[in-house]
């Protein structure tokens, strides 16, 4: 079959090249259109109940993230001339497109009680902007007054206040949002200059649009920094700059294809499918290697070119094909995660794959029947001595010392064992940041001032109209007991809901004494209703906290950056306490908010490593079937992928490094990819042991040396490859990078070491069994 393929690449060599440039060509045009993604990240499938629950949630109240927080603490937040620039950085803020709300120490209302009328009127506490110190002082006796905004806007304890500013949920979600945000960086910027002092920003639309222009940025320096360390390192090996740019330019037609595809599917460029393009070059590149080192080592032997490419082909491209194989089953497993941005790097990735595996295929022949033959210089990599030296040592281990390269092995699956113990699944919002970069030192700030900006929603379900405020409102109280038993969780700041507003307008009923800041009686509670009528801001403010029959009401709380671990303890203690106050019989409550969704997404992650590990063990398994029809050989072969990843986990549990999405990533990938020396070391060695004739031993050792050198080429360019990731800001990338590397520069010596010293001893027992 492989040799119609050869005579097929080569006889319609025009019509390949012809197909894949005007596809290619396509491709391009389509990926000229590909977007970023300004939408929250979801990694939960849409079936999970946490999921659920926070898409019924943003069904009622809308998105929950859409609130940006600058925070300034100052000893003398009132001093007049600062005052008066905080309120104009407030105005300007609020002037623009996009904005749908404003909160700030100049834009606080107070709520007057009118007899007349029968109803309360919103007044703006600052009419106009005070003039001396002694209006000033005035006013700020006013605001402690209203103990309403105490931990929201304020916290007179630490001198803190905060501009709180609500996004419209169009531009939140649009490439706008990055724009907004730089412009109102840009007016704070200005203010601090002004001031002489600092600010500080968080709240969930400045934290995504910060890390998405970090991934921007990321991606072409990952991009260059592979195309760049790949060409250096295949420059350093064949020493020729045409088959160095030949192997890049085909690698980089795999590239355009896979954003061309990402745009043909619908998908945009996430944090995850952002890293398909320098992956392809990493993971691309290796097959180059093989083939050519293939090519060159035909001609060297007869000088034939047309033979050597037909020879590189028939018995280089069923293992390359295998490897491939392999390599997209590791990424493909994550279509079984079922979420969806897991699936969409899952599908691109291991299309791509083999889309640049069949442009390699196709277009080195075609190129190489062109080119003229290589130079004597061009050869030498092949007689390379560090190389032979080092395969020779490898061949006499494998034959003399097993048991020590198996009591070496188990010593490594010990140490690994242990370390894996002490790996932990905890995921935060910004871990994946440096500890010194602004965005976590300033949510930091916020949870020393604040308790946290993070949104955490509690979203209670009546079941009846009116369910509310009826029954003589005993959901208010209700929820004033719940209030009650979150206030002793620091994790978690002021709540915001209807019985805030309550006591707000309560403390206005009586007069405006901060002493009737109180939820009253059901009978004095009655007698508010006949002011809340009408159309005015405070029948709106108080109306965005419930649904509109009143069925449905919301408490909202920012909470810290707790990580997935402690949000699980939390869960724990809270929803018995919900539970002990809200009959599950009577009223359906969910815990819910961007926050919990992100961090239980973590657990999720985990729950899917073991699962997509095990199918892509099992595919590949199956993949071996097509070289051996060996039980033994199939399920020891797979030793040589897995001790790699046992002591990458071990590495993490030793250095705590944390289960996260992009740690778990590595797994699932690693094995895929470390199945490739598998695979090229196993065709050689099948192709020796039965179209050769040859024994088990002379098999290994033949496959030591025709596969070896290849294999620490690639080992090395892999190395390098995936390195590239560790120049990220990104921790949780920067370590995937380090340990991809590592594991598979152990699968390297395990494929090599291990692998054949794991056949001899089958075909020694299969020959000492009698027959």
């Amino acid at each position: 079959m492989w040799n119609k393929i050869a005579a097929g690449i080569i006889r319609f060599r025009f019509a390949w090249i012809v197909l894949i440039f005007v596809t290619v060509a396509y491709m391009g045009y389509e990926g000229s259109k590909i977007e970023l993604s300004y939408q929250m990240a979801r990694i939960l499938p849409p079936n999970d109940p946490i999921e659920k629950e926070y898409q019924e949630f943003r069904k009622v109240f809308g998105e929950d993230g859409a609130i940006m927080v600058i925070g300034w603490q100052d000893p003398n937040l009132f001093e007049l001339t600062k005052f008066r620039n905080w309120y104009g950085l407030a105005e300007r803020i609020k002037a623009m497109k996009g904005i749908k709300n404003v909160l700030s120490l100049g834009h606080l209302y107070k709520v007057e009680r009118n007899d007349s009328l029968s109803k309360f009127e919103f007044k703006p506490l600052f009419t106009q902007l005070p003039s001396t110190q002694a209006e000033m002082d005035s006013l700020k006796n006013q605001v402690k007054k209203l103990p309403f905004y105490e931990g929201l806007a304020i916290n007179s304890k630490t001198n803190s206040t905060l501009i709180v500013i609500t996004f419209n949920d169009k531009e939140l979600n649009s490439s706008r949002r990055i724009t907004i945000v730089e412009e109102i960086k840009a007016m704070a910027d200005e203010f601090s200059i002004k001031n002489k002092t600092d600010l500080h920003y968080s709240g969930m639309p400045f934290i995504r649009t910060v890390i998405m222009k970090k991934i921007s940025g990321e991606l072409k320096l990952f991009m260059a920094l592979a195309v760049l360390v790949t060409a250096f390192i295949l420059w350093l090996f064949f020493r020729s700059l045409r088959l160095t740019l030949l192997s890049i330019g085909v690698v980089l037609m795999g590239v355009i294809f896979s954003v061309g595809l990402l745009q043909l599917f619908g998908y945009k460029i996430t944090a995850l499918t952002g890293l398909i393009p320098p992956l392809l070059i990493v993971i691309g590149v290796p097959n180059c290697v093989f083939l050519l080192n293939k090519y060159q080592l035909e001609l060297k032997t007869h000088g034939n070119k047309d033979e050597a490419i037909k020879e590189m082909i028939c018995q280089i491209g069923l293992s390359i094909f295998l490897a491939n194989i392999t390599t997209a089953i590791g990424f493909g497993v994550f279509y079984f995660t079922n979420s969806a941005l897991l699936v969409e790097f899952g599908i691109v990735a291991s299309i791509c794959v083999m889309v640049t595996y069949v442009l390699c295929l196709v277009l080195l022949p075609i190129t190489l029947h062109y080119m003229n033959l290589p130079k004597a210089r061009h050869l030498k990599h092949l007689e390379g001595k560090w190389a032979k030296g080092f395969l020779t040592k490898v061949d006499y281990l494998v034959h003399n010392h097993r048991r020590a390269i198996y009591g070496a092995m188990v010593v490594v699956i010990l140490v690994s064992a242990y370390g894996m113990t002490k790996i932990k699944a905890v995921g935060y919002i910004v871990d994946d940041l440096p500890q010194n970069d602004p965005v976590y030192v300033d949510l930091r700030f916020f949870e020393s001032n604040f308790n946290g900006v993070l949104p955490f929603e509690v979203m209670i379900d009546t079941k009846q109209p009116n369910g509310v405020f009826g029954n003589q409102a005993q959901v208010l109280y209700k929820i004033k007991a719940l209030q009650n038993e979150m206030a002793d969780f620091k994790e978690f700041s002021k709540p915001v809901s209807v019985v805030e507003a309550s006591r707000f307008l309560y403390q206005a009923y009586r007069g405006g004494e901060a002493k009737y800041y109180v939820l009253p009686g059901a009978l004095e509670l009655s007698k508010l209703t006949d002011y809340v009528q009408g159309d005015n801001r405070g029948v709106k403010q108080l109306n965005s906290f419930m649904n509109e029959d009143r069925s449905i009401t919301r408490v909202s709380f920012q909470m810290a950056d707790v990580g997935s671990e402690r949000i699980k303890d939390l869960i724990n203690q809270i929803r018995p306490k919900v539970d002990s106050i809200f009959n599950p019989s009577q009223y359906k409550v969910s815990l819910t908010g961007h926050s919990l969704v992100f961090l239980k997404s973590n657990d999720y992650l985990l729950g899917n490593l073991y699962e997509s590990l095990l199918i892509a063990i099992v595919l590949i398994a199956i993949v071996g079937m097509v070289l051996f029809r060996s039980i033994p050989i199939i399920l020891l072969s797979k030793l040589p992928c897995l001790i790699p990843l046992a002591l990458t986990a071990g590495i993490m549990g030793y250095f705590n490094i944390h289960f996260k999405p992009t740690t778990i990533l590595v797994f699932s990938i690693t094995f895929g990819i470390a199945s490739d020396g598998t695979v090229y070391f196993l065709t050689r060695y099948r192709q020796e042991l039965y179209q050769r004739g040859r024994t088990a031993s002379e098999a290994v050792s033949q496959a030591i040396f025709g596969t070896g050198l290849s294999m620490i080429y690639t080992a090395i360019i892999l190395f390098c490859g995936f390195s590239i990731f560790a120049a990220s800001s990104f921790g949780g990338t920067a370590a995937m990078g380090v340990m991809v590397s590592i594991t598979l520069l152990v699968a390297m010596c395990t494929n090599l070491i291990l692998l054949p010293a794991l056949l001899l001893s089958i075909a020694k027992r299969q020959k000492e069994r009698p027959s």
